[in-house]
């Protein structure tokens, strides 16, 4: 991931911990082997940041709208960046999506492309 001159957006999530995430216009193209946390975004009406789906993995095969098993969602849902940002230990990963999901409620369908929980 090449972050330099890259814009970022931080997101805050449910525990008031805030996460620095990189932005990307899509399509993106990621080297291989790189894990991370990943948000698909839109700019709403008011310039603000939107997430339509919040996750983990590896930022090569997760992050392609084209091939992502909820990437029909994310393209209907209008997601134009993908945010994300390096986080090596899944453990970390997992507890980090699973803050923001609950702060960020709207990224769960039918707002979003996050299941329901």
């Amino acid at each position: 991931m090449n972050q330099r001159d890259t814009p970022t957006c931080v997101w805050r999530g449910m525990s008031g911990r805030q996460y620095t995430f990189y932005v990307f216009p899509l399509p993106y193209a990621f080297n291989t082997d790189q894990d991370g946390n990943y948000i698909f975004a839109r700019l709403n009406e008011q310039g603000l940041w939107v997430p339509v789906y919040i996750g983990q993995g590896d930022l090569a095969r997760r992050t392609n709208p084209e091939t992502h098993e909820r990437g029909t969602c994310i393209r209907q849902r209008g997601a134009t960046h993908v945010h994300c940002h390096l986080n090596p230990l899944q453990a970390d990963r997992l507890a980090e999506e699973r803050d923001l999901l609950n702060r960020y409620t709207n990224a769960h369908a039918p707002h979003g492309c996050n299941e329901a929980t």
